[in-house]
């Protein structure tokens, strides 16, 4: 159940304040309680699946023992709620109070059902003594047959005198008494030849024949009823279904909340303060799976500032710019797209109510999180991965609202150099002027950087290095400032590139940068005159709506 809930909250997070801050209550009570939290989680461990078991009795597929484990887990309930019965967040409030008919649900089951039923339901052996009187009668009757027929050997060998008589069973010719060939002459009257074989002769008695018919007549009588009084109590638990529900979704969410409040303690994260602004302010945010595949201190820990808001200068972080769009620039395999991740991911977690891998972070809510990261293709419908990317970046640039936020991991790159600088150029700006989204661009376009210089709400970042003389030092560190090279010839080298192969490159590169004109004019001939004149012709936006849904 938890696990299935903490799915639905990664894919529905809050958009109301107030429902994650009950959350963050929750989380805070279980960090604060250590000995609550280890209390809840080892007891939540001896619950079973209620929900589903539950929706098995209620579509009547629900085995024997799938109602002992309901049972068991239901009497569970009076014990998490003495473990909560002093907490003070809601999300453990509503675990206090046990409805007493779940309790005499679980205790009827219990009591009803044998402590180990059999697999399949209509083969007998489910319900207790004492459960059904016409049941116990049927049982004790085809108790004194099947003594009867246990005692038979003995009782016949004393009355023919034929020490070597036996009595038998198959599932062909059912009970039968054995006698060899050498004692035919010492058979009784009232013998009845039933089968002859190569060594013996079987038989039976008037006897016989009628507790035969009663014990295999009354096993199936017998079964029939077990499996009537499951059906009932099967029943009954779908009666209650809706109740069973109720209280399973409060103990799917206890789980999911102690696990997060586990993860808290464990690996150092912070409560965010959720605010109603655009601000988006992390101090030392970390990526919550990449910092568990390394050592304990291995990954480097990066501060975020986006969008203005009147909590830009409550937290320390080096930089005072707060704008919406960051142009992220750094060599490949610096840990720019690491960066983008845990900025979204942060903001995901918070909104699901969750604490966050930071030091400190102030995040205002987002009504969605756009993203356009990673080379995919669609071959089979005929898109190409750069059409793929533009499909993405449309659907960013016509959806996103002031309140987004939108992180972009290279932006035409797959087509022509000229072509994609361009298409990144007007994305970004338009991201920043028109739809003020806050945005962080990575991107090897250095030239974007010039965008800084001619937008208020735009700064620049990179991911530094220490360029060694026959090496680069990646120090995974988001500084201010934009990068002017990419390294991408020494990461070639890194990889395993051949050494004339690098030398080659590097001889291209120079003859690139001292010939190439594509930086020239940018400042100049994309100024605010030429922008203006865009948005002219652009068609109004449509407005969006203030109004934000709960979950």
């Amino acid at each position: 159940m938890g696990g299935r809930a903490l799915r639905r909250w990664v894919l529905q997070p809050l958009l109301d304040i107030k429902g994650i801050r009950a959350r963050q209550d929750t989380i805070q009570e279980l960090v604060e309680n250590g000995s609550l939290r280890q209390e809840l989680r080892q007891l939540l461990r001896q619950i079973y699946d209620i929900e589903r078991l539950t929706g098995r009795a209620g579509s009547g597929t629900a085995s024997a023992r799938d109602l002992v484990s309901l049972a068991d887990s239901l009497l569970k309930l009076p014990d998490l709620a003495a473990v909560v019965s002093d907490a003070r967040s809601p999300y453990l409030k509503a675990l206090q109070k046990v409805q007493p008919v779940l309790e005499q649900l679980g205790q009827r089951i219990r009591a009803s059902l044998v402590e180990s039923p059999p697999i399949y339901i209509t083969e007998g052996g489910l319900i207790r003594d004492g459960v059904n009187q016409q049941l116990d009668e049927m049982r004790a009757a085809a108790s004194d047959d099947q003594k009867w027929i246990a005692n038979l050997e003995v009782t016949e060998r004393a009355r023919t005198g034929i020490s070597t008589l036996k009595v038998g069973f198959n599932k062909t010719f059912g009970y039968y008494i054995s006698i060899s060939k050498g004692k035919i002459d010492q058979v009784p009257d009232d013998y009845i030849r039933k089968q002859t074989l190569t060594n013996e002769e079987r038989y039976i008695t008037p006897d016989l024949k009628e507790r035969e018919a009663r014990i295999l007549t009354a096993k199936e009588d017998l079964n029939r009823l077990e499996y009537e009084i499951f059906c009932d109590l099967r029943s009954e638990v779908g009666e209650q279904a809706e109740v069973i529900r109720n209280v399973s979704r409060a103990v799917a969410a206890a789980d999911v909340l102690a696990g997060l409040a586990e993860v808290a303690v464990y690996q150092g994260y912070c409560r965010p303060e959720m605010v109603m602004g655009r601000e988006i302010i992390i101090v030392d945010g970390r990526h919550p799976v990449v910092e568990q595949s390394l050592p304990a201190g291995f990954f480097v820990p990066n501060s975020t500032k986006l969008g203005n808001g009147e909590e830009q200068n409550q937290l320390p972080i080096t930089n005072d710019q707060s704008p919406d769009l960051v142009i992220l620039t750094g060599p490949n395999a610096s840990g720019k797209s690491c960066y983008l991740r845990q900025v979204g991911l942060i903001q995901l977690m918070a909104q699901l109510g969750s604490f966050v891998p930071a030091r400190e972070a102030i995040l205002g809510v987002c009504d969605r999180i756009f993203t356009r990261v990673g080379a995919v293709d669609d071959l089979a419908t005929g898109q190409s991965t750069f059409m793929v990317e533009m499909n993405e970046t449309a659907n960013i640039l016509n959806h996103a609202t002031p309140k987004s936020l939108v992180l972009l991991d290279e932006i035409g790159r797959g087509t022509a150099t000229f072509d994609g600088l361009s298409i990144a150029w007007a994305v970004a700006e338009y991201l920043a002027e028109e739809i003020k989204a806050r945005t962080i661009f990575a991107t090897h376009y250095h030239e974007l950087n010039e965008l800084a210089s001619m937008l208020p709400n735009v700064a620049n970042y990179q991911v530094t290095v220490k360029e060694m003389p026959d090496q680069i030092i990646f120090l995974h560190q988001v500084q201010p400032g934009g990068a002017d090279k990419s390294y991408g010839i020494e990461v070639g080298r890194l990889a395993g590139l051949p050494p004339v192969v690098i030398q080659r490159a590097k001889q291209v590169m120079g003859q690139i940068e001292k010939h190439s004109k594509i930086a020239v004019g940018l400042r100049e001939g994309i100024g605010s005159e030429t922008r203006a004149s865009t948005r002219k012709k652009k068609s109004p936006k449509t407005p969006t709506s203030d109004e934000q849904p709960t979950e």
